[in-house]
């Protein structure tokens, strides 16, 4: 199962403040430690919403939303993907982590979908999605 461990944004991850060497140094060893494990598929920190957009929908109508957002729990400013075997090994993994704000912080974890999740879906929808997957790992390989 993949899981994705979102790293919340704080005052100080939104006004910009990067974080210290010393935390860096920390970050660069848990990750060590993912990659080590044979866990970790994905991983990085985000710019400030500032720096950002958002686009909001309603029917066909697109409105364009510049940054930076007021709700700064509800933003994210990093994340990790990982293969883990089941969620508590992913809270487990996410235990061990370095407090990413060094102050309050909070990293939340959510299962990414397997196309086993939609066993619903059709011939033509896994075929699309199939051609996809393939120019990706193209891109990526």
């Amino acid at each position: 199962m993949r899981f994705m461990m979102i790293v919340k944004a704080t005052d100080e991850s939104e006004a910009g403040v990067m974080p210290s060497d010393e935390l860096l140094l920390e970050m660069g060893k848990y990750n060590e430690e993912l990659v080590n494990a044979g866990i970790m598929l994905d991983g990085a920190g985000l710019h400030p919403s500032a720096r950002g957009a958002r686009v909001m929908f309603s029917g066909d109508k697109r409105t364009v939303i510049d940054g930076p957002f007021t709700e700064t729990k509800e933003l994210i400013a990093g994340y990790w993907i990982i293969q883990a075997k089941s969620l508590e090994e992913a809270i487990e993994w996410a235990r061990r982590c370095p407090n990413p704000s060094g102050a309050e912080g909070q990293i939340e974890i959510r299962q990414v979908f397997e196309m086993e999740d939609f066993a619903y879906m059709s011939d033509a929808s896994r075929e699309q999605h199939a051609r996809v997957e393939q120019k990706l790992s193209g891109q990526n390989g």
